[in-house]
């Protein structure tokens, strides 16, 4: 599959970065980085429309100066791009999200994961969090669901805190394989890898139930992702601005979630639920 770069520069860069991510989260948009000001978003280039991105309210906003450039990445060129600039990050102490060709940590959770062109290395904002509540929660002997798996970062956090099945599900069949190649890495055989969104689920429940996706998504499964989390159980989500905590807790309510925890970094939130 390639990849479409979207290199964009806003000016104000604050907060104008901000609502350039924001905007181009609602198309299907699945990695942001952010370095030297520069916002790149990567998009498979099958999925992107024109049509789509020219209405995006960015070219709206007034009082921005906003410019892009884009590339096209083919699928046998991702690796060198992003061993170009993948670091090794420590969440809370705890744990080490790595790639192969990094040494292994000296002690807490080590992670091995090879991105390729999925999200979940722990350097986005949303990652991080979504990993801090997994390491805060037990899930000894617990069934998980990690929902929009990506690199399957999640699925393997919980597994290596003692779960004892998890289910890793994303849409895009490109994640599906760089999620299984993860999987076998870190030696996790209790995680079960499919291709599919909320479909996938049928009649199953779970104890812990993780969807760092984005804000539209979320409400819009939510009663999905409800029904398969066991009262006492928790429902864990992110990939929405702290703004939109407010739209989040209140569709949450409407199955009986409480929350119980929420996380912010740089603006972004991952809230965790408990199912009454």
């Amino acid at each position: 599959m390639d990849y479409l770069e979207f290199a964009l520069t806003v000016s104000p860069a604050d907060p104008g970065l901000e609502i350039a991510q924001a905007a181009l989260s609602t198309l299907p948009f699945d990695t942001f980085t952010m370095d030297d000001g520069v916002l790149r978003a990567y998009i498979p280039q099958e999925s992107f429309s024109q049509e789509d991105f020219d209405g995006l309210f960015l070219w709206d906003l007034e009082g921005f100066q906003i410019s892009y450039q884009v590339t096209k990445i083919p699928q046998r060129n991702w690796n060198e791009e992003w061993e170009k600039n993948f670091s090794p990050i420590e969440i809370e102490g705890r744990a080490t999200i790595r790639a192969p060709f990094h040494p292994a940590p000296a002690s807490g959770m080590d992670i091995l994961i090879e991105p390729r062109m999925s999200f979940g290395t722990g350097h986005h904002q949303t990652t991080y969090m979504m990993v801090a509540h997994v390491l805060d929660t037990d899930c000894s002997g617990k069934d998980v669901c990690d929902m929009g798996c990506g690199t399957g970062v999640l699925a393997i956090a919980a597994a290596k805190k003692g779960a004892k099945n998890v289910l890793a599900a994303d849409i895009d069949s490109w994640a599906y394989e760089n999620a299984k190649d993860n999987v076998a890495a870190n030696a996790c055989p209790q995680i079960r890898v499919v291709q599919g969104g909320a479909e996938v689920l049928g009649e199953q429940t779970f104890d812990l139930f993780l969807a760092n996706i984005n804000r539209n998504i979320l409400l819009r499964y939510m009663a999905d992702y409800a029904r398969a989390v066991r009262p006492g159980g928790f429902l864990v989500m992110s990939g929405f601005y702290t703004p939109d905590n407010a739209a989040i807790e209140q569709e949450a309510a409407k199955y009986g979630f409480t929350r119980v925890k929420a996380l912010e970094k740089d603006r972004w939130s991952a809230l965790k639920f408990r199912k009454d």
